[in-house]
Order: structure tokens, then C-alpha cells, then sequence
């Protein structure tokens, strides 16, 4: 069994390769909530519906978020009555906020109701959120008066565009992993941790009490991928945050912020020179193409990462 700590959009391609390398029924993705928001009474689970897309082939290729083909005519008519629609929802994906809204109401958790989302769609892997309970990420910015403020509201509303001072991780002391987490992380044969962002889509999943430690029991046999390639995010704001918050945008960065999890770090071709700067951190340094531009290209990177699995 293969364990992927997930989040965002990275995370979603890799396991898209995955599946096509490994038997998905092998596969356990333990996703990010802690950008998970309430809005028009709704509860939203971005990076979980991210997966559940991308996996399914439904996922709009150019946003890489949301569904394919979407309608926004719910959203037009919001906007048309002066209600909030900074946060778009497109007409498909409220039939998947509706389900989760309704079922969560009804006494389920928040796996259970994910594992019915993605029974719906025919995903063979399982998919976990990392717990059921409120977590949520909360982002303070640098400029004097701004204050503390919602991860969506940095990420959607001010388009990730402002300097940050501080992260947290509102409700990670007394939140519990969700059943079925801490052994899917005991349990697995490999321990992957996807190129997400390390501090907003990682680190919410480790600050979860006992999965940090769980992973970091497993260190031999973790395998982190770069999220970093040449010094820069492929998408988001993962480069500038790092530097924003005094760690070093670069493989070694990771390297650095995965040192006690980890032992291997998959790096980009086009850092192949800073591979013995990586190894010099503690982390074994496999270098390979990570830039996951096709389905072919996710399915090699997915190959690599078994492969430095198998030969720790």
C-alpha cells in the first residue's frame, strides 16, 4: 500500500499518475482540509473536490480546480443581487457542496462523506481527509492593520497577491486524525508526500496531533517531491511564501522543512546541480523530470516515486 499526504492541485496530478502505475485499491490519499470554508451555507472541501475531479477526468484542465464544461449562471445571478461571488462556484460543483452540506447536516462525517463522493465517481484508491474535524488555516499579512484573515480569502480573494507574516493552524491542538489515517500511514509500504505546498497544504496534514509523528516513525521509508523547481512554484504561491516566512525558496528549502519526515526527496532535473546540497540536509536526492505537463509525464513521475520507494 502506497499513502500520499495530499493537497492542491500537485498532489491531484500525482496521484492521477499513480493510478496508472499502481493498482488504485493500493493507493490511500490522506487530503488537506484546512482550507475547507462555509460559504452560502455550504461546506466546501477545495482540495478534496480537487482530487476527486482530477481523478475522476473531470477536472477543468485550464483552471486546474472545479469541473470541466462548467455553467456559472447560480454565481451571475448572486452577483446580480450584490451577494458575495469572490468565490466562484461553478452550477455542476454546487450539486457536490449541496451532497456534502445535506449529509453533514444529517450526522455524517466528513468521511463518510467523502468516501460516498468518491464512490459516486468511481475512484478505486481511497481518500481520506486527514480529520473530521475543524481545521483551518489562517494567514496573517505583513502590512501594518491587515490582521489575521481566512486562507481563502489570501488565496481566492486577494489572488495570493499580499506578503505574509504568519501561518496557523486554527483547531490543530484538539483535532483528532480521522479513522483510518494514522494506519494507512503505518501501514503503508511507502509514505509519499506530494509536491504541495509545504506550508499550507503539508502543513496543516503534520500539524494534525499524531501524524507528524506517525510519518516521522516511517521516516526510511518517506518519499517527499519537490515542489519547488528551479527556484519557483509551477503554480501558487508555495516560492513566495517560503520566503516570505525565512525559509529558502529552493529544493534545499524542502529539503530542509522535510529533514525529520523524510528520507528521500524527489528534485527537478533542472536541480540536478543542488542534488549534493539536498543529501547534504540528510535526505537521499533522486533526480528526475517532475514537471507533470501530460497524463504520460504524471505517470512517469509516478513511476519514479515507487521506484525510490522500493530502493531506500
Amino acid at each position: 500500500m502506497i499513502t500520499v499526504l495530499a493537497g492542491g492541485v500537485g498532489a491531484a496530478r500525482l496521484l492521477a499518475g499513480l493510478v496508472q502505475v499502481v493498482d488504485p485499491a493500493e493507493l490511500v490519499a490522506v487530503v488537506n482540509v484546512a482550507d475547507d470554508l462555509e460559504m452560502h451555507g455550504l461546506a466546501i472541501s477545495p482540495d478534496l473536490d480537487t482530487v476527486t475531479y482530477t481523478l475522476a477526468g473531470a477536472i477543468d484542465p485550464d483552471r486546474g480546480w472545479g469541473l470541466a464544461g462548467e455553467t456559472w449562471q447560480a454565481m451571475d445571478l448572486l452577483g446580480r443581487y450584490g451577494g458575495p461571488d469572490w468565490f466562484r462556484l461553478g452550477d455542476r460543483d454546487l450539486g457536490t457542496h449541496l451532497y456534502r452540506t445535506g449529509r453533514r447536516h444529517a450526522g455524517a462525517s466528513l468521511s463518510q462523506v467523502t468516501a460516498e463522493i468518491a464512490a459516486a465517481w468511481g475512484l478505486g484508491l481511497r481518500l481520506l481527509p486527514v480529520t473530521d474535524d475543524d481545521l483551518r488555516t489562517r494567514v496573517t499579512l505583513a502590512g501594518d492593520g491587515d490582521g489575521e484573515i481566512s486562507f481563502q480569502e489570501y488565496f481566492v480573494g486577494r489572488q495570493h497577491s499580499v506578503a505574509v507574516r504568519s501561518v496557523r493552524f486554527d483547531g490543530a491542538d484538539t483535532a483528532r486524525p480521522a479513522p483510518g489515517v494514522l494506519e494507512a500511514i503505518d501501514r503503508a509500504s511507502t509514505v509519499v508526500i506530494a509536491p504541495s505546498n509545504p506550508i499550507v497544504s503539508i502543513g496543516p496534514v503534520l500539524a494534525v496531533p499524531g501524524v507528524r509523528d506517525a510519518v516521522a516513525a516511517r521516516r526510511a521509508d518517506v518519499v517527499a517531491v519537490s515542489p519547488i523547481v528551479a527556484g519557483a512554484a509551477l503554480k501558487g504561491p508555495a516560492d513566495r511564501l517560503l520566503t516570505e516566512l525565512g525559509h529558502e525558496s529552493s529544493v534545499v528549502g524542502v529539503a530542509r522543512l522535510y529533514a525529520e519526515v523524510a528520507a528521500t526527496l524527489v528534485i527537478d532535473s533542472a536541480d540536478a546541480e543542488l542534488a549534493e546540497a539536498v543529501e547534504a540536509e540528510g535526505l537521499r536526492a533522486v533526480v528526475a523530470p517532475t514537471i507533470m505537463s501530460s497524463p504520460e509525464a504524471a505517470a512517469a513521475l509516478g513511476r519514479t516515486v515507487v521506484a525510490a520507494g522500493a530502493a531506500r
